[in-house]
């Protein structure tokens, strides 16, 4: 079906026009225009309303060079004057608004004005930003564009240089072009509708622009809606396309350099017969022909511009479609109906809507009635009650005219949908418009699959899922999983969510679906702003080769840097050549993104499908790398693995929010992280209550999906403190601190029991394991001294018995050759730094030397740690020299208050001070800040002070205690004595500063011993100072305590329980020894790592790994409630008050809509049935009024002018909507319908229109006047003459064998009148032979060559129990039907010529061997565009069928099937009713079907 080209009517004077072909220009340019431009807009966007200067300057110069004006270069005096009575020209414009030159031309001296010769092109000079005055500062796109303008420069216009981006649909509004009224429920529904399919869908409104009619009604509907709230979901493009002529004040957007922006006045009062532009459009494209006040002249621009639309791909999320069209018709006139069966002819749906009046109401109205019903009576009817003013001026020819337009337009009515209001299935004008799209989409000729393929990627386009599930998810057709997966692909790219779901719902299964392949092309589809895709680049970046694209080796590299080093790679790196390949099997689909083929992932292939490990893993991570939040809840739902899942996203999406730069994206991520943490909770709290032991196997399960790590690893590293604190991971957590004692035991009995040893022998300590609770032996022992909770504790005790020997050490016994007690210390701090080595070399996950002492030192109590022994180190290196040993007694004085401070980590295992000392650590970091503050207080003060009192002091010690030192005391009350002068004694002090135990005087009178500074000012300054340090300071340093003390209270008990695990674990997998004994477990350590080459493992209890059968039970255990979870979830959504608010709120307007459509079904019934009555009594009077003067007549009366009575159908059918009729055609329309089409195929010749009741040649038909036409063809020789001269006619044997020319007809001798004969099928509208060679019928041979369609065993294939077949079609260049191999034979031959054309020479007379041996399936009329009242064609149609595959002659055929046109198209074709063949050729086929009893 060729793409639509639509007139439309802008102005008030509606005219009808006609097609024009698109130029080649157009074509020219096509392969530079098919690309998105969203980056384009985005960065128009976000350049404000009125666009930077540089792209000011660009468009300044690009849409001169590119678009062009026309100008009146020829002034030739009208003989009307203008509405000023001002002397015009015949182009409409005054002398005074024409060139210099125009008015003195010597080229066009004494012609007369010729629009084609004195009308040129020149520079557009009005193009730019529009600002309506006194209508906000809503800022529009305008240009003048020549109505020669190539639709491709327009198009590059709006998409490249304007940033719109291309659109999934073009809507196009026409109807009267005047003011109408319109009934206000029916105005708010088709205002809210376009609105919303604009909006939803991303499409392209197109109207005339101008504020008046249906255009002024589009206008007003953009508005209501951008004063909503729902506007900032996006502009609705709204583009006007106006006559440059008709624009009343279109003076001030002229600006040669463009306007930014121009202002333009919307005086309706003043317009006269001009129109202005609607303030609410958004673009306009003024096209100008050089004239003025002539209304009319966009209409071939608007035209071929949209049809160039409609041939654009648009390509987005790996699905390519045409965009397509529809057209929106609301009242309008002569013009609209030209326009709509415009539309219809070239296969562009149409939406009505009834009640907006004339044209629309009229088409409304007999839309469901059948063609044979609908009569020139009828439509007058009509007319006189929709066109009551303007209805005396339709002459016959025009009511003629108009039903043959009707019938045309109501024949196809796959194309043409009644938007009805209150009509089921269509309360809103949106559903409409896209359900007339689908509609049209349905009834085109492709094979089934391919045809719900394309519905279901213009839903995908549009991202209408209600669509999808009311129109295309249905018992109609049964989707295949692997038919779906393209367009899950496509959904997954253009992140439509509802889509994944419905595709999920559909059968298509992720494990299927991803594969390696396709895994791979949705990373290399990632969005370039997003931060993934950068750190990716990053990646490639550094690779030493610089690979060319993504593989996905390197998204597990960063994967890896996101999740931590703990978890090895999710994607392994290929070795060379060895990168699996993808092999899924899956429908022939175009679909294209980038120039990248989405089929070539889903290919044929006899190997293997390539799956991932985990298809759901890779999917979620794809969707939570890129933060799409609903898509990634969609694919979790689906995951098997959850808890670990939910806490990798909120892992990957913590890390990702800190190299965020867009402060909302990176809030986005933490609130999408916690959301995805409380998931993890909530799934693992279902499991914890259903069994405690299974849920704790879930934590320290090695997943190896995720890397090789834990559940609880997982949220450690993504500081998940909500889910750590849970109960249940409190309680494991305390269970292996316990070790295998009972966690009921008391610490007073661990205390005793390490006391006194041998009570560990009694019952006072329990196991949870009975075999030891019996045992009591040394495997009671070691369990016991193995537990993390005694070795804890031990610890502490050796540690107090550390620092009490160290403290006695310092203070008693530190001489100059160290004692024994000195000696121990060494040794028990040398147990020290080797357990701090083991620490610091521990690695059991195998992370490497640098990020395991990254990992060391990252925490506090480990620098701490270290710092301690490093000074430890130290002072005893300054100890052990005897010239330093004071000083190294103080460095090792000064060490010991970092040991000491390192008990306040032993402290955080206590429930009751491991909270205080967190708020301690807290209130540091606000000590820091405070000190900042105070220390400009502080040096400020303390200088002016100084410098105040004191002259010249040059001893630095003093300088910084005045400064400093007594400045900060005065904090504390201790006040200067001498700051006033009252307790002033040079006693005290050394006048010229010489005594280095006194400070230096103040400024002073040495002869009155009187202080000579000024008092009053010392003593403002210290006042200022107490008051803004003690009272402001002091209290703000008050104030964030407070505050922080509040603020971590609240989640003191979580950051505490999640820091316990760091102290659990690291006694854990502490050796049970105490130091300094410890040093026997090292040495043990050394023997096993160094000696025996044993590799670290961490412990079972924190790190397990399940076996296969165990660990898949534990797996779908996890699912199991992981669904009750979700369900739950479900559940409390619609406890909500507000949810249970919407629900009411949708259940009463449900119940208002069925009330409002079962009022509208009862009056448009009552309405029918009067309509009815009133029908049947007029058809009674008439036939009563018959009677009498029959009877009056003397019983003489012509039967042909007996009245039919009015069928008692629509009595019947009270109940029945107007558009709920059967639509069965009667006998009545069984008349040709090609051989009427108004437009002669392929040539610019109108038919005379035909309606069905004046086809027959014996019906009266007084005005038709056909035209007449013969096309010149080249074998003039073997044509008949052109003319209707009567001698060239006479010479022709109608009825008879003329020559070589068999002139007779299958369905009986013809009727000859004036010497040419009569088509036996009636009238066709066109006079002449046309472009058929000869008068009279014209002799066709199609041959219908069938085989059995087979599998690959051979077996025949069936659909619904019958075989299917396979027929021999032909495709021709430029055409997208396919047609039967057959056709008129030259005189003499026997074989068509297209036959001839795709066969071999010598396979001839074989092929005729098979024609005489063939079966005729039809003789007679063939219904073609291409004949006349004088000439048609006639055929013969011949079944000739290969019942077996083997069959000699079929093999010869094939080898014989040879096109020599390389445009022509050769195939075997399925047999079916949506093969995309010729109308004419179907109705063979389906005879041949029917032979033989195969689907058709």
């Amino acid at each position: 079906m060729e793409p639509p080209a639509l007139g439309k009517v802008g102005s008030e004077k509606e005219e009808g026009f006609g097609v024009q072909p698109r130029r080649m220009a157009d074509l020219g340019r096509v392969s530079n225009l098919r690309r998105s431009n969203s980056s384009l807009s985005k960065s128009h966007r976000l350049q404000g309303p009125f666009g930077s200067s540089e792209k000011q300057e660009n468009l300044s110069s690009w849409i001169p060079e590119n678009i062009k004006k026309k100008e009146c270069v020829y002034f030739v005096e009208s003989s009307k004057l203008s509405d000023a009575g001002k002397v015009v020209c015949e182009c409409g414009y005054t002398r005074e608004q024409h060139l210099e030159e125009a008015t003195k031309p010597h080229v066009f001296q004494g012609m007369e004005w010729d629009p084609k010769k004195h009308v040129q092109e020149m520079p557009t000079d009005a193009f730019g930003d529009i600002v309506f005055t006194g209508l906000g500062q809503k800022v529009g796109k305008y240009v003048r564009v020549s109505q020669d303008t190539p639709s491709s420069v327009i198009y590059d216009l709006m998409t490249q240089h304007w940033g719109l981006d291309v659109p999934n649909l073009l809507i196009s509004v026409t109807g009267g072009a005047k003011n109408f009224n319109m009934k206000p429920r029916l105005k708010s529904i088709f205002r809210r509708g376009l609105v919303k399919v604009a909006q939803t869908t991303g499409a392209w409104i197109i109207t005339g622009g101008s504020h008046t009619g249906v255009m002024k009604q589009v206008g007003e509907a953009v508005r209501d809606f951008s004063l909503s709230s729902s506007y900032k979901e996006g502009e609705v493009i709204t583009i006007g396309v106006a006559t440059w002529g008709t624009i009343h004040r279109r003076e001030g957007l002229v600006h040669p350099t463009g306007g930014f922006p121009a202002e333009y006045t919307l005086d309706e009062e003043g317009q006269g017969g001009l129109t202005c532009l609607d303030s609410n459009h958004s673009h306009f494209i003024l096209v100008d022909d050089g004239t003025h006040g002539q209304y009319g002249v966009e209409i071939p621009l608007r035209t071929k511009l949209e049809k160039f639309i409609s041939e654009q791909t648009k390509e987005r999320g790996g699905v390519a479609i045409k965009i397509p069209i529809v057209c929106v018709v609301l009242e309008g006139g002569p013009g609209t109906l030209h326009t709509i069966y415009n539309a219809i002819t070239h296969g562009t749906p149409c939406v009505v809507v009834e009640g907006s009046g004339r044209v629309a109401d009229v088409i409304a109205q007999v839309a469901s009635l059948p063609i044979s019903e609908i009569t020139i009576s009828l439509i007058q009817q009509k007319l006189s009650v929709f066109f009551q003013e303007m209805f005396e001026t339709f002459t016959e020819g025009s009511v003629v005219e108009w039903t043959k337009k009707i019938q045309d337009i109501v024949r196809r009515r796959q194309l043409l949908t009644i938007f009805r209001e209150g009509k089921d299935g269509q309360q809103d004008v949106d559903v409409a418009i896209l359900q007339a799209l689908l509609k049209a989409s349905r009834s085109q000729d492709h094979f089934g699959h391919e045809n719900w393929d394309h519905q279901l990627k213009l839903a995908v386009a549009w991202n209408r899922v209600d669509i999808a599930r009311s129109e295309i998810f249905t018992d109609e057709w049964q989707w295949k999983p692997s038919d779906l997966h393209p367009t899950m692909t496509a959904a997954l790219i253009s992140n439509k969510p509802e889509f994944v779901k419905l595709f999920l719902e559909n059968g298509v299964r992720l494990k299927e679906f991803v594969t390696w392949d396709t895994l791979l092309y949705l990373y290399k589809s990632l969005e370039p702003s997003c931060l993934f895709h950068s750190k990716l680049q990053k990646v490639l970046a550094e690779e030493p080769e610089r690979p060319a694209c993504v593989q996905m080796h390197h998204v597990a590299q960063v994967l890896r840097e996101l999740l931590g080093d703990f978890t090895q790679p999710l994607y392994p790196r290929p070795r060379h050549n060895d990168r699996p390949r993808l092999s899924l099997p899956v429908p022939h689909i175009k679909l294209n993104v980038q120039g990248v083929s989405l089929r070539s992932l889903y290919k044929r292939s006899s190997g293997h499908m390539t799956f991932t490990m985990d298809p759901v893993r890779d999917l979620l991570i794809w969707a939570i790398v890129q933060n799409r939040r609903e898509l990634a809840g969609i694919i979790w739902a689906q995951s098997q693995d959850c808890t670990a899942a939910a806490l990798a996203c909120s892992r990957i999406l913590k890390e990702l929010s800190k190299e965020e730069e867009d402060t909302d994206t990176s809030e986005e991520m933490l609130a999408l992280a916690d959301e995805y943490e409380l998931r993890a909770i909530g799934v693992f709290t279902e499991c914890y209550r259903k069994d405690e032991e299974r849920a704790q196997k879930l934590l320290t399960r090695v997943s190896e999906a995720w890397g090789k790590t834990t559940c609880l690893q997982l949220a450690l590293e993504a500081k998940d403190m909500k889910f750590v604190s849970h109960g249940g991971i409190q309680a494991f957590l305390t269970k292996v601190w316990w070790g295998q004692l009972c966690v009921d035991n008391g610490l007073w009995r661990v205390a005793l029991c390490m006391l006194v040893f041998p009570l560990l022998f009694t019952g006072l300590i329990s196991f949870r394991e009975k075999r030891l609770q019996a045992v009591r032996g040394p495997a009671r022992a070691r369990a016991f001294f193995n537990a993390p909770v005694v070795i804890f504790h031990l610890n502490i005790l050796s540690y107090f018995a550390f620092l009490c020997l160290f403290a006695y050490v310092l203070m008693v016994d530190f001489q100059p050759t160290p004692s024994w007690c000195e000696c121990a210390i060494y040794l028990w701090l040398f147990s020290l730094v080797c357990e701090e080595t083991r620490q610091l070399f521990y690695d059991p996950d195998e992370c490497g030397l640098m990020k395991k002492a990254a990992l060391y030192f990252s925490d506090f109590w480990n620098k701490l740690d270290v710092g301690a022994i490093l000074l430890f180190i130290a002072g005893l290196t300054c100890r052990l020299i005897p010239a330093t040993l004071y000083a190294g007694r103080v460095v090792l004085s000064l060490d010991f208050i970092m040991f000491c401070l390192r008990l306040m980590h032993i402290f955080t295992v206590s429930k009751t001070l491991g909270p205080k000392i967190i708020i301690v650590k807290r209130m540091m970091k606000d000590v820091f800040f405070f000190l900042f503050l105070l220390a400009v207080w502080v040096v400020s003060f303390g200088v002016a002070k100084q410098a105040i009192l004191i002259h010249n002091e040059s001893r630095v010690d003093w300088i910084f205690r005045g400064v400093v030192y007594h400045s900060y005391l005065t904090i504390f009350g201790q006040i200067p004595a001498y700051i006033d002068g009252v307790n002033f004694n040079p006693d005290q002090c050394s006048p010229n500063g010489t005594d280095p135990y006194k400070p230096k005087c103040p400024e002073s009178d040495l002869a009155r011993h009187e202080p000579a500074f000024p008092e009053w000012l010392t003593v403002l300054l210290l006042c200022l100072y107490l008051l803004f340090t003690n009272i402001l300071l002091l209290n703000l340093l008050i104030a964030m305590f407070n505050y922080t003390f509040q603020q971590v209270q609240e989640h003191t008990d979580q950051i505490w329980k999640f820091q316990r695990h760091d102290l659990i674990e690291e006694y854990h997998g502490r050796p049970p020894a105490p130091p300094p004994f410890i040093l026997l477990s090292h040495l043990q350590l050394v023997i096993r790592r160094v000696v025996l080459k044993i590799p670290a493992k961490r412990h079972r209890q924190l790190k397990n790994k399940l076996e296969k059968n165990e660990e898949a039970a534990l797996l779908s255990w996890e699912i199991y409630l992981k669904e009750n979870y979700l369900q739950s979830q479900q559940f409390q959504q619609r406890q909500r008050p507000e949810q249970k608010i919407d629900d009411i709120s949708d259940k009463v307007d449900t119940m208002v809509d069925l009330l409002d459509r079962d009022r509208l079904k009862r009056s448009g019934s009552v309405e029918q049935r009067l309509a009815s009555l009133e029908e049947q009594v007029a058809q009674t009077a008439r036939a009563l009024h018959w009677i009498v003067r029959t009877l009056r007549d003397s019983g003489f009366g012509s039967e042909a002018g007996v009245p039919a009575l009015a069928s008692q159908k629509a009595a019947e059918e009270q109940d029945v909507e107007p558009g709920s009729r059967k639509k069965v055609e009667e006998p009545g329309d069984g008349y040709h319908v090609d051989a009427r089409h108004l437009l002669y195929p392929s040539r610019r010749v109108t038919r005379f229109p035909v309606p069905n009741e004046k086809v027959p040649w014996e019906t009266e038909f007084l005005i038709y006047k056909p035209p007449f036409y013969s096309a010149e063809r080249k074998d003039a020789a073997a044509t008949d003459p052109m003319g209707d001269v009567p001698e060239l006619l006479s010479e022709i044997s109608f009825n008879a064998v003329d020559g070589q020319t068999d002139r007779r007809s299958f369905h009986g001798p013809y009727a000859v009148r004036g010497g040419l004969p009569l088509n036996p099928m009636g009238r066709t509208g066109l006079r002449g032979r046309g472009s058929l060679s000869c008068f009279g019928p014209n002799h066709a041979l199609h041959p219908v060559v069938t085989r059995w369609r087979r599998n690959e065993d051979g077996a025949i294939c069936r659909k619904s129990i019958k075989k299917m077949l396979e027929v021999l079609v032909v495709k021709v260049p430029h055409s997208e039907l396919w047609a039967l191999p057959g056709g008129s034979p030259e005189p003499g031959e026997t074989l068509p010529r297209k036959l001839k054309q795709i066969l071999r020479q010598e396979s001839w007379p074989s092929f005729e061997n098979l024609l005489k041996h063939s079966t005729e399936v039809y003789k007679g009329y063939m219904d073609d565009p291409r004949n006349t009242d004088n000439a048609w064609i006639e055929t013969v149609a011949v079944s000739i069928h290969f019942q077996d595959q083997n069959d000699v002659e079929l093999k010869r055929l094939n080898s014989n099937l040879h096109s020599h046109d390389r445009g022509v198209s050769i195939r075997w074709q399925v047999v079916d009713k949506r093969i995309p063949l010729y109308a004419n050729h179907k109705t063979l086929l389906q005879k041949v079907a029917a032979l033989f009893g195969a689907h058709y």
